[in-house]
């Protein structure tokens, strides 16, 4: 089932009246359970597309349909509440609460759900465990190791079970081994919960675990095709 349709998207940056172009023309189609790594070098146009994705910014041309709704020109207030219900963010740099506890922050998107206290509290202590945070649900998210904050990130993005988790480069400020364990557990959420995971990385061996891999060089496709 068709979750994620682009048709002709294109978006120019314009600086000193200098323009640059960051997406030209990009189609494509994304699936309900799909598990997709845009891939491609630094200024290709990863990030631009994957904020664009998640109506967090506007193309100058072209339309994004999600889950059958025409996005593309929506008021930000509708736009906030599409993406308060359907979309979950992970960032590189966590953009956690960090004043708040690991359980507050997993509980804050439910929160702005208007989800009850009861309910919350445990869906978000089922979380961190299934993310082995367990044991450090009332630390504060600054006081977390980079790999701890980025799945206390995931788990925040997971728990309300969006149709749809945007992951911008989640693995850089990892090692290896901590990069490893976080791809496998988004894997894990895609399978169980049939989440669709779209992450935009350079990182090899992110690349290599996705169903879907969506070459992009100079805002262009230059490749797309599954694993």
């Amino acid at each position: 089932m068709e979750l994620l349709s682009l048709r002709n998207i294109s978006k120019i940056y314009e600086h000193s009246g200098i323009k640059t172009p960051a997406l030209t023309d990009i189609s494509l189609k994304i699936d309900t359970g799909e598990f997709v790594v845009m891939a491609g070098p630094s200024g290709s146009g990863k990030s631009t597309l994957l904020n664009i994705l998640g109506t967090l910014d506007q193309a100058d041309s072209g339309t994004v349909h999600l889950d059958g709704q025409d996005v593309t020109r929506l008021p930000s207030n509708t736009l906030a509440e599409i993406r308060l219900r359907k979309i979950g963010f992970v960032f590189q740099t966590y953009n956690l609460i960090d004043v708040l506890t690991a359980i507050e922050n997993v509980e804050y998107v439910m929160l702005l759900q208007g989800i009850s206290p009861r309910v919350r509290r445990e869906r978000s202590i089922e979380m961190l465990e299934a993310v082995d945070l367990g044991d450090l649900i009332h630390r504060k998210t600054y006081q977390m190791s980079g790999g701890q904050r980025q799945r206390v990130a995931v788990a925040r993005a997971v728990v309300a079970e969006p149709r749809l988790i945007l992951a911008d480069e989640p693995t850089a400020n990892l090692d290896s081994k901590t990069g490893v364990k976080l791809i496998e557990l988004m894997q894990e959420f895609n399978t169980a919960k049939n989440i669709t995971f779209i992450i935009a990385s350079h990182d090899p061996m992110v690349i290599e675990k996705a169903g879907r891999v969506i070459l992009l060089k100079d805002g262009k496709i230059l490749e797309d095709r599954s694993h």
